[in-house]
């Protein structure tokens, strides 16, 4: 059996121009990085501006296995096989991080037939954009600590310093650091963290900057700390917001490449949902909805993370709202919800669909195949779907490509056409913060009660009489369990959420509420990935998947 890599170096890509012909870019709007690759420059939007949005799909999941249930391979299979069917499609998708990519998950450009291409570059630094956040997260860092040593006429607190250095890769010895040691010219020592780039405020606020002007003013308002009267410090005060905004003057424009099959594709951002708001650029998607008539795009981990943070996050502050939505599955992962039983981790699959049932958003379950699935299974999966009154359709798409999407595809087709999206957010975001905490935690986590710190009591105070209160939430729970227990698997009912600890973000606008021991800096696991990673003479790449 082929591997994924392997596939995708055997496939032999058109030029991007061609795509973006496809797609109804104009040549003028792209701006190539090689022969494959392009960034879409600003001035296309100005274009685009009385043109009528296309219908918007979301792929999510239930809650998966370590490995991941196949959700972005879906996803593109999907857009692969409307194209197929005739239809006017176009992906959009998050930037893979090096973090998974050379850790436990593996790369995110989907898999076998439903890959985006080229696939190394995809997964391996592409345009740059990660390390361009990186580098705007981090001259802020040390514009911190420069203004300090010079003087600090801020008179910021260096003991109350809330901004974190970052860098793309899952590196726990970084969690906790000292800086400054070595005497005074290398500035003043204090406790530093680093968080991995796709959970920095930066990779949020390009995500949801609606253009460069708001990416500057959004960067502006990042709040770093605050001083000895306990008041905030923002990235503005620092003059710090310009230069960021420069680092990101090409990152903040969508990057596009191609399916296997030639299926458009706008990959931009990356945040995580377990830890970030979990949802491509909303720049991505709405040039999408305006080049084509069906824009399919994909919310991270399972949907008690990833879609509810698209609806209550990225909808609101978009101005979108889907028309569909398909519910990635596995028997692999129900049955790793059931602790090995399929009939105990269909509980799993049940308590997303009625989570998604909140939103008034029609749904079809999409089970995506492996080899191992028996018929008796795939009947078993399919009859709890017709329970719950759900569209299910089988997904064959990493061995067939878009044709092994078809049956899905004309499914979507169908609802579309004729089932009415009802959407509607969980909460009403004049409802203080502590209340839509509990919202989430009780509707979609099913908690029982939730438990917030003391010390992360103080932190929500502080963030209402600051002004904050009509910001959504962003949770931050680990992805294997509706619980804050990542081993409390299936539906998981009759427990305690634990918010240990919140964080304002305001220059992205929203409130993370961390639970249990979530990190914000991952961990490389005892065999990481990057161990089977190589590269030949010919500059061939291995491994990577």
């Amino acid at each position: 059996m082929k591997t994924d890599i392997q596939i995708a170096q055997e496939t032999t890509m058109l030029p991007i121009t061609q795509i973006a012909k496809a797609a109804g870019i104009a040549e003028e709007f792209i701006d190539p990085y090689g022969k494959y690759k392009a960034k879409i420059n600003n001035d296309i939007y100005k274009t685009l501006e009385n043109k009528k949005d296309g219908k918007l799909v979301l792929v999510t999941a239930t809650s998966p296995t370590p490995a991941g249930e196949g959700k972005t391979t879906v996803t593109v299979g999907l857009g692969q096989a409307l194209c197929r069917l005739g239809k006017n499609a176009i992906i959009t998708l998050r930037e893979p991080s090096l973090g998974p990519c050379m850790g436990i998950k593996g790369g995110a450009a989907g898999g076998g037939y439903s890959q985006v291409v080229p696939m190394e570059d995809i997964n391996l630094h592409f345009t740059g954009d990660i390390h361009a956040i990186g580098a705007a997260n981090n001259l802020l860092a040390s514009m911190i600590d420069n203004h300090i040593h010079q003087g600090n006429t801020l008179n910021i607190d260096v003991r109350n310093i809330t901004w974190k250095r970052c860098v793309d890769l899952n590196d726990r010895a970084l969690r906790e650091v000292v800086v400054g040691l070595g005497g005074p010219l290398n500035g003043m020592p204090r406790q530093d963290n680093f968080v991995i780039t796709v959970a920095s405020e930066v990779m949020a606020i390009l995500c949801l900057a609606t253009d460069l002007e708001d990416l500057k003013n959004k960067l502006g308002n990042i709040i770093i700390g605050y001083n000895l009267n306990g008041e905030p410090v923002s990235a503005k005060e620092l003059n710090a917001h310009g230069a960021m905004a420069v680092l990101l003057k090409d990152a903040i424009n969508p990057n596009l490449v191609q399916t296997l099959e030639h299926t458009p594709v706008l990959i931009h951002g990356g945040p995580f949902a377990n830890i970030a708001h979990g949802c491509n650029s909303i720049r991505a998607t709405k040039l999408g909805l305006k080049l084509a008539d069906i824009t399919i795009t994909e919310a991270g981990f399972g949907a008690d993370l990833g879609a509810e943070k698209f609806f209550d996050i990225k909808c609101d502050k978009a101005n979108i709202s889907p028309d569909v939505v398909v519910l990635v599955t596995t028997i692999r992962a129900l049955k790793h919800n059931g602790h090995g039983e399929l009939e105990e981790g269909v509980s799993n699959l049940v308590r997303h669909i009625e989570n998604l049932k909140i939103y008034g958003v029609p749904i079809v379950v999409a089970l995506n195949k492996f080899s191992a699935d028996t018929e008796s299974e795939i009947e078993f999966v399919k009859s709890i779907c017709h329970k719950q009154q759900v569209k299910f359709e089988l997904s064959e798409v990493w061995e067939k490509g878009g044709a092994g999407g078809e049956d899905l595809a004309n499914a979507v087709i169908n609802m579309l056409e004729t089932d009415q999206s009802n959407y509607k957010p969980l909460y009403d975001l004049q409802l203080s913060l502590e209340e839509k905490i509990n919202k989430i935690a009780t509707s979609i986590y099913r908690a029982k009660s939730v438990y917030i710190e003391p010390k992360a009591k103080k932190e929500l105070d502080k963030i209402e009489k600051m002004g904050y209160s009509h910001f959504p939430i962003c949770m931050a729970k680990n992805q294997y369990s509706f619980s804050d227990d990542p081993t409390n698997l299936g539906a998981a009912e009759d427990f305690i959420t634990t918010i240990k600890e919140v964080r304002i973000m305001a220059g992205a606008e929203f409130v993370v509420a961390l639970t249990g021991s979530v990190m914000v800096m991952p961990g490389l696991p005892k065999k990481p990935s990057a161990e089977n990673l190589d590269i030949d003479k010919e500059g061939i790449v291995t491994g990577l998947f």
